[in-house]
């Protein structure tokens, strides 16, 4: 038997036919994304000939509804509302102009088959937004031709199981599921107890959190919250679950890596004094009493990444802008008079 390792760099974008459709997302409440909206908007309109969704919120932006360029096409686009309309059949592909939060909500919109998704930088921090704004025309023509890689970065299906009497209208429904793209945070709240979580893994118990809580994380998000607390550094095409404590009260626990493929189940311990708290990549928060359980597993639908460069290239120039991983002064080479002056077998030994 001979094994393969598929390369990331293998996968590539392609239009089974061309792309008539794009949703546009905006960072909101932002002045300085207007100007690059619009001109994004009316280039995919007018010259493109394409059909351009955005949230029907948009329309009521503050620093859009009164803006003259704005106005021009505002007949021409086509809105949608979270949690009422489908999009996934209506949409070819997504540009997402923001930061990495941007990403996150676009994720967020599609909680089964995702288009592929062009992240442009205007946020503060911008390490999945791989694209800058400059000559944007010339990389959507690239993406719209077909002459793009992808990465699958992939998500996590989380899932609350509740007691029977647990009926607050504001949590998730019971069994009810939702995906996410960074992490899913489970932490002691309000309380000032330690948490006390058992942690299982197919259905195996592996351990018992004590401590402010515990981070769970897809390989995206192992650069997010995850780094913060001491985990390691995970490429997004690597099939995989971090899972990182917060605080520790061992100073021997340490973020561990596991397998893509297995379900890992979150309950409150029975020796807990208190709730926890779950939320989903910064959204949904959630209280787990005594007897509810998260369970959370590798989902079947990723969020297609479309590279500037490539899969490569581009994380590790994230990981250089963004976070400066190992950025310091180099090491001066030594000289010949340097050396001569530090020959060990020129040293003279006081007697």
């Amino acid at each position: 038997m001979v094994m393969t390792i598929q390369d990331p760099a293998g996968q590539r974008l392609t239009w089974h036919k061309p792309p008539l459709t794009v949703l546009v997302i905006k960072k909101t409440m932002d002045a300085t994304v207007v100007k690059p909206f619009n001109e994004l908007v009316h280039w995919l309109i007018w010259v493109k000939n394409m059909v351009v969704f955005v949230e029907d919120a948009i329309l009521e932006d503050p620093f859009l509804k009164n803006n003259k360029a704005f106005l021009e096409v505002k007949e021409k686009l086509c809105t949608f509302t979270e949690g009422r309309d489908e999009l996934t059949d209506r949409i070819d592909f997504i540009i997402c102009l923001g930061g990495d939060g941007t990403l996150l909500y676009a994720s967020s919109l599609f909680q089964q088959s995702v288009p592929p998704v062009m992240a442009f930088h205007m946020g503060s921090l911008g390490f999945l937004t791989p694209f800058e704004f400059e000559n944007f025309q010339e990389k959507v023509t690239n993406v719209l031709e077909g002459h793009a890689a992808l990465t699958l970065r992939s998500r996590l299906r989380c899932t609350i199981y509740r007691s029977e009497n647990d009926s607050n209208d504001n949590n998730l429904c019971n069994n009810s599921s939702c995906l996410v793209l960074n992490e899913v945070v489970v932490d002691r709240g309000p309380s000032p107890y330690l948490s006390n979580i058992d942690l299982y893994l197919d259905g195996k118990l592996i351990t018992t959190v004590q401590g402010d809580g515990l981070i769970v994380s897809t390989p995206t998000g192992s650069t997010a919250y995850a780094v913060a607390a001491g985990a390691s550094m995970i490429h997004p095409s690597v099939p995989a679950i971090m899972v990182t404590p917060i605080c520790p009260h061992s100073l021997s626990f340490r973020s561990i890596v596991v397998p893509a493929g297995v379900e890992l189940k979150i309950m409150v311990s029975p020796e807990a004094r208190s709730s926890v708290w779950a939320s989903f990549d910064g959204r949904l928060r959630q209280e787990l009493h005594h007897g509810e359980c998260l369970k959370v597993t590798t989902s079947i639908y990723p969020v297609p990444s479309i590279c500037d460069q490539d899969q490569i290239s581009d994380w590790f120039d994230s990981l250089a802008e963004c976070l400066h991983w190992n950025m310091r002064k180099k090491q001066r080479q030594l000289s010949e008079a340097t050396e001569a002056a530090t020959d060990p077998n020129d040293v003279k030994v006081d007697k």
